[in-house]
């Protein structure tokens, strides 16, 4: 079953100290100010950051469901397809988008919902 956009935004505003801006065009995700995941709501499309490898297994796996988005400062940002994806799936991938920009600090503090 498809993530719906208010799976993601729930999803998104469990974690720890998430700031959600809405643009004309899609929102943005941050951390203590650091940038980890978009929304467009026009193509139901979400990026996350993930590292390099993460990044090239999921287009490998399911290009149909992931794509490249850009790679930047050792990250691969991951374009996400919602209708193609379940919600306890997206839950993990958010989550290490998430930890991989998060300061360590507060990473400590919360529990590893990917495990």
């Amino acid at each position: 079953m498809a993530t719906t956009s208010k799976q993601l935004f729930k999803i998104v505003d469990g974690l720890a100290e998430v700031q959600r801006s809405s643009g004309q065009q899609y929102d943005s995700f941050r951390v203590r100010g650091k940038l980890f995941g978009y929304y467009w709501p026009r193509t139901q499309t979400v990026g996350l950051k993930q590292t390099l490898s993460e990044q090239l297994a999921l287009v490998a796996e399911r290009p149909e469901v992931f794509e490249v988005q850009f790679t930047a400062g050792g990250f691969g940002w991951v374009v996400v397809y919602l209708e193609g994806i379940e919600a306890d799936e997206m839950k993990e991938l958010v989550f290490e988008a998430w930890r991989l920009s998060a300061p360590e600090e507060l990473v400590a503090q919360v529990p590893d919902l990917a495990r």
